[in-house]
């Protein structure tokens, strides 16, 4: 064996990650290094297509600079290269041993960066989680008429919790007569439950197979299953606890069943520059995966440890057992084919290719699942997922699924066991959505849509046609609308009802409940099955959509509709008048972009922090990861490029801005301003994404950001 290989991730490979299985690190190294040299020949020809093909885009562009856009020229010139293949015909996917979750139930779905061990076991247990909590704590809820939430428990808030509460439970598990806010006692006996009313009364349930069984809980306490649209919630009676004293039912709270499925990232979310960081990566997955990682913390003066949530009990209806799962079914989202990492070297002293790192590991760490060497269950199939991002078009699915076999085969595991879930977020990707599907159609589990990338895509991939709109106007325009259904239309046309996830992207506001609340429900009405929240209180939250609409049902009744239009897909946001523009409007675009970039930028390359909350220009708490990075550093190069800017202008913009984003973090005592001197790493990290964007492969960010945290921790 010739590989160098990083001293934290050795010893994690000799020490940790093969204890409980039946290899050695000796095996375990040689049958990467040959996988290694199969599949790196192919990941770099992948990607000099990926150069060739921008390129004729490029060239085609700047040959009609001076000539109107004709579509239909401009799509068959896409034919030509290769851009967009010809549809092969009808076919279904076949994926097997698939779980529930991922099949038949339709919830919120969580994203948390793996390297926090307490972020990724926060998230791995939101699978349940308290509706009162999830009310009282948020803006859902508001603070008028006396009902501000406070320093400690206000009645009045918390009337309105409660009447919010039995309204959800008149919506989804509706009583013969009456409501619930009139229920003053529960009566369950021989498998049969009937409840009294304020009048003395006894009703039953309007659909009495909602009710499946109970938990008793402490003291005198006790839990009532309901189920609705394939999603549990469970009442909780205590008469004796604070909450239940107030409520003539004894209602101390409605746990419910939140976010179904978790992807734990090792992409956009973290920071993972080298063998000491995909250390700390690994180690948290196989902790997750055993069910022994733990995260000790002080929260309001208390030490708190953090571990994994055992499995819901209950006693069903006919005396029988009933076991719940007790924790989010976890997805494994590996990076994509462009990075490499110097956690290890090949035989010729290069980094190795970061993706296929990942996929020896990940599918290494879940294998400590599939025999049952943990304390806690993840696929109750036998099945490993794993999401794949940033994959450019079929041929790039197809490398991922066969380096996901090549893997199978060194650890022992039977073919086909690793699921791969395929971001839609690289324009090549989504007009050949149908045939990315075909070649993964024995695999496939998950496809999505994500705005963010796929507009920093869009934006560079025509770079050359001319100025972007402003960002806002993007989003207005037909391509996405259509890019959105799209994504629902190919997934249902290739059979993933019933099968595998649609799902939708990030909600990226987390101290917006209410308007969270009043629009989210367009994902499920859209027909994905899943979509982003960022935290477990958001998944509460989210979880009533899910009991409002049936998503199987809007699926059926979108599979008849007219597939979205390719045309649309195609239609590049151009700004067609930039003269129309103020310089003040230039100016606030600009400053919106720069402040974005800073904000994350300053905490990636200085803390390694990967996802945050980030203040925007209007301290309005965003949810950041690269990709939201991605389309701003796109937008500033696009408009630089184009001379709607200059790079003084930039350069005294992202000044500017960075002294705004210092005073945003004057709280964090780890923080390093980057004013008055901007000689900072991640000032020239912020300013050279902006700047240089043009010439970074597909508009990533990573390759900037990877460098500069290098160079920082060196």
């Amino acid at each position: 064996m010739k590989l160098k290989i990083s001293e934290d991730l050795n010893y994690f490979v000799r020490d940790e990650l093969l204890d409980g299985l039946d290899i050695t690190p000796e095996y375990f190294w040689s049958s990467f290094e040959k996988i290694l040299n199969e599949f790196s020949p192919r990941n770099k020809d992948l990607l000099k297509k990926r150069d060739l093909i921008q390129s004729q885009i490029d060239e085609w562009h700047i040959s009609k600079k001076d000539t109107k856009h004709k579509h239909a020229e401009y799509k068959d010139f896409l034919k030509k290269i290769g851009y967009i293949l010809e549809d092969q015909g009808h076919f279904t996917i076949s994926t097997s041993n698939v779980d529930p979750e991922i099949k038949t139930i339709a919830g919120p779905q969580l994203v948390v960066p793996v390297m926090n061990a307490r972020f990724a076991l926060n998230a791995t247990n939101a699978r349940w989680g308290s509706l009162y909590d999830a009310l009282y704590g948020t803006d859902l809820i508001p603070e008028g008429d006396g009902a501000n939430k406070g320093d400690s428990y206000n009645p009045a808030r918390g009337e309105k919790v409660i009447a919010f509460s039995k309204n959800f439970l008149d919506s989804t598990v509706p009583l013969l007569n009456g409501s619930y806010l009139e229920a003053k006692e529960f009566i369950f006996k021989n498998g049969h439950l009937s409840i009294l009313l304020k009048d003395d009364s006894i009703t039953d349930l309007a659909q009495p197979e909602k009710y499946l069984g109970y938990m008793k809980n402490e003291g005198n306490g006790f839990g009532l299953l309901f189920k609705n649209n394939n999603l549990h919630f469970e009442i909780q009676i205590n008469k004796e606890h604070p909450i239940g004293q107030t409520d003539i039912a004894g209602i101390k709270d409605i746990l419910i069943e939140s976010a179904i499925t978790t992807i734990q990232d090792c992409e956009d979310s973290v920071a993972a520059v080298d063998g000491p960081d995909k250390t700390i990566v690994y180690k948290n997955l196989l902790g997750l995966m055993k069910g022994n990682l733990t995260e000790a913390f002080v929260k309001n003066g208390q030490n708190i440890t953090r571990e994994l949530s055992e499995d819901r009990k209950y006693l069903s209806i006919d005396g029988s057992s009933l076991t719940l799962p007790g924790r989010s079914l976890m997805l494994m989202r590996n990076v994509g084919h462009l990075m490499t990492n110097p956690a290890v070297h090949d035989a010729g002293g290069n980094e190795v290719f970061e993706g296929i790192l990942d996929a020896m590991f990940t599918i290494c760490i879940a294998k400590h699942d599939l025999i049952g060497n943990g304390s806690t269950k993840n696929s109750r199939t036998g099945s490993i997922y794993i999401v794949k991002p940033k994959m450019h078009g079929p041929e790039e699915v197809q490398f991922t699924c066969d380096l996901f076999l090549a893997v199978e085969n060194a650890l022992g595991i039977k073919p086909l066991t690793v699921k791969v879930g395929i971001m839609d977020e690289e324009r090549r990707t989504t007009v050949n959505l149908k045939e990315c599907i075909r070649v993964a159609k024995d695999r496939v589990i998950f496809i999505n849509t994500g705005f963010l990338d796929r507009t920093g895509d869009e934006i560079h991939t025509s770079m050359e046609m001319g100025p972007m709109m402003r960002k806002d106007q993007i989003k207005q325009q037909k391509w996405i609308s259509a890019y959105e259904d799209w994504n629902v239309d190919c997934g249902l046309e290739t059979g993933f009802k019933g099968k595998a996830q649609i799902g939708k992207g990030m909600w990226a506001m987390p101290d917006e409940m209410l308007n969270m609340y009043n629009t989210k429900d367009m994902h499920p009405r859209a027909g994905a099955n899943c979509a982003w929240v960022p935290s477990p209180t958001a998944a509460s939250l989210h979880a009533i959509h899910y009991h409002q609409i049936l998503v199987s049902e809007q699926q059926e009744l979108l599979a008849e509709r007219t597939k979205a239009s390719l045309d649309d897909i195609l239609t590049v946001p151009i700004l067609k008048d930039p003269a129309s523009l103020s310089s003040e409007e230039i100016q606030a675009e600009l400053d919106n972009n720069a402040q974005g970039i800073l904000g994350y930028v300053v905490r990636w390359v200085n803390q390694g922090v990967g996802c945050s909350k980030v203040p925007d220009i209007n301290n309005v708490g965003l949810m950041e990861d690269r990709a939201t990075c991605r389309i701003s550093s796109q937008h500033i190069s696009n408009w630089l490029y184009h001379d709607l800017c200059s790079k003084d202008q930039v350069m005294e913009t992202m000044k500017r801005m960075a002294i705004i984003v210092d005073k945003q973090n004057n709280n964090d005592p780890g923080y390093v301003n980057m004013a008055p001197d901007f000689n900072g790493i991640a000032f020239s990290a912020a300013c050279d994404l902006a700047t240089e964007g043009r010439s970074q492969p597909s508009g990533y960010t990573e390759p900037i950001l990877h460098a500069k945290r290098l160079k920082y921790k060196g």
